[in-house]
């Protein structure tokens, strides 16, 4: 869902000629009373494949690979190594990666109907002084040029359209995501001081002339009184502060569970703060509150670098063991098509894996990996026929519902040009935020495919009474690790540093679960620096 809030960000304007009349269009207005056959099923990553690691039952190799360099994981994070690989003139690596497509918690489905995300699903506009991402942007002409001004100029099509966001709060639509028609003046008074608090956060520097909160997160002010911070839960700063509004409190909740998948009870301050302080609103003028979205979500960068791995991708492979040996490093893997096991010998190996994965194949790290915490996450894409949606706002990129369990959803053909669709998709979003988050994943692989069909029309019905009725098809899709999730101690913590160290300047990590945060803009920058670091040891050593 969207990233952060500007509490008074006006709309753009549709682009490229499409009436905005059309935008207002609800779901086709009512369900027709036919009895509908429901196309159900359940999906997600091949968490099966991957539990055997913990008993190893594979085969001995039977064949051998050669490189120099090896990139095990194709998230966004190995993917964006292998695009600095190829920017420095270096084409002799070789990808490997256990699911039978790239892109990590950046892929995507697909229906007869539309592409829709099956992770992450948009891109706030960079910080300004972020040349590289910006550089990547323009690269793939989602940044078409630079204004007078020296602004990037982002394509309009690639931007979410208007209207972006709505809230179905008091039993009503209303637009934005930010509680507001309806409190009272004192809860309006505490979003007006949450905000002015989380401007100055943004615009603050530290003691060390670094913004206080920034994007790379290794950016940020290493002041103590800052980093204090992420010793106490987003909920203990909330209180500290004399908030009191509830509808604060509920928004607040939404946006941490967003980002990192805890919620406001669970989750770091520092975390929380980040998520409206990191991203400082420059790459415009007009200092616009925008992101870049598309049907499939963040499948579409990851689609942007998948290039660099052309003809260098081992696919549906599990890497299971991972050890330096005779100055090299040994990585053995096993091909879940052919059912067989090869042998890989690197120079150096980029682990682009998260830590609960890495404790499995590397000695010796399970010690500090198990502080790393990672939420589980359902998505499910619905087809629907007609929508009951006679409410005072329209259908918005972002539909979020007050109070409830999930939240909410994305209309994944929000960003098409033909606005008239005869079915449309929607994807809906649910992390299971709690303080225990390995019972929470074990009850996620318990339940069966009509437990989460009921638990998604359930939550739904709150703002679409009658969905169930309107639903043709809905694949529900699983993530046990969805994503890293910042508890109080962690960002800072010894932990993570730990984790980060190289292994006898060997074998490298590079995954967003290093940062402590799970955004698009770590994985892009945890690649491109683990491959700098590497050629400049290289370099030294030669």
């Amino acid at each position: 869902m969207k990233n952060g809030e500007n509490y008074s960000k006006s709309r753009r304007s549709f682009v490229k000629g499409i009436g905005a009349s059309l935008l207002l269009i609800p779901f086709l207005q009512f369900c027709s009373d036919k009895i509908m056959h429901l196309l159900l099923r359940l999906s997600g990553t091949n968490h099966l494949l991957g539990h055997r690691l913990w008993i190893k039952d594979f085969p001995k190799p039977t064949s051998q690979i050669h490189i120099p360099y090896l990139i095990v994981g194709g998230g966004i994070s190995g993917l964006s190594a292998a695009r600095q690989f190829d920017k420095k003139g270096i084409s002799n690596f070789l990808l490997i990666e256990l699911e039978g497509h790239l892109g990590g918690n950046s892929s995507n489905g697909e229906n007869k109907y539309s592409k829709y995300p099956l992770g992450a699903h948009y891109l706030p506009l960079p910080n300004f002084k972020d040349k590289e991402l910006l550089q990547f942007l323009e690269e793939e002409k989602i940044i078409l040029g630079y204004d007078t001004k020296g602004f990037p100029v982002f394509d309009e099509l690639q931007l979410s359209f208007a209207p972006d966001e709505r809230l179905f709060y008091k039993n009503n639509w209303q637009e934005g995501v930010v509680p507001k028609d309806g409190n009272s003046a004192n809860q309006d008074l505490d979003f007006q001081r949450f905000f002015k608090l989380m401007d100055a956060f943004r615009e603050g520097k530290g003691n060390d002339g670094k913004y206080l909160f920034d994007i790379p997160l290794h950016l940020s002010s290493e002041d103590t009184k800052i980093r204090n911070l992420d010793k106490m839960t987003m909920k203990e700063w909330f209180e500290t502060n004399n908030f009191k509004a509830e509808p604060l409190f509920n928004y607040i909740d939404y946006c941490c569970k967003d980002d990192f998948g805890l919620g406001i009870e669970y989750v770091s301050a520092w975390a929380g703060i980040h998520y409206f302080a990191g991203r400082k609103q420059d790459a415009s003028s007009d200092k616009k509150d925008s992101v870049l979205t598309w049907p499939e979500g963040n499948a579409r960068l990851a689609s942007h670098l998948k290039k660099y791995t052309h003809k260098k991708t081992l696919k549906n492979h599990l890497v299971y063991d991972v050890k330096v040996k005779n100055n090299k490093v040994v990585v053995q893997a096993f091909d879940d098509i052919k059912k067989v096991s090869v042998e890989i010998i690197a120079n150096k190996v980029i682990m682009a894996t998260p830590q609960f994965v890495n404790q499995y194949l590397i000695k010796e790290r399970k010690e500090f990996t198990k502080e790393f915490h990672y939420t589980p996450w359902l998505l499910a894409s619905l087809t629907v026929t007609d929508l009951a949606d006679n409410f005072s706002f329209p259908l918005s990129w972002d539909n979020v519902i007050y109070d409830a369990k999930g939240l909410g959803y994305v209309y994944d053909q929000h960003q098409s040009l033909n606005q008239v669709q005869t079915k449309k998709v929607i994807t809906y979003y649910h992390s299971f935020s709690s303080s225990d988050l390995k019972k929470s994943r074990k009850e996620l692989y318990k339940k069966n495919k009509d437990y989460w069909k009921q638990f998604v029309f359930d939550d739904l019905k709150i703002a679409h009474p009658d969905i169930e009725d309107c639903t043709e098809e809905m694949e529900v899709f699983l993530l046990g690790h969805g994503m890293v999730s910042p508890a109080p101690g962690f960002i800072f913590g010894e932990a993570k540093r730990n984790a980060s160290k190289s292994i006898e300047n060997k074998i490298y990590f590079a995954h967003t679960d290093l940062s402590g945060i799970s955004i698009f803009e770590e994985a892009f920058h945890h690649g491109i620096n683990i491959v700098n670091q590497i050629l400049d040891e290289t370099a030294l050593d030669s």
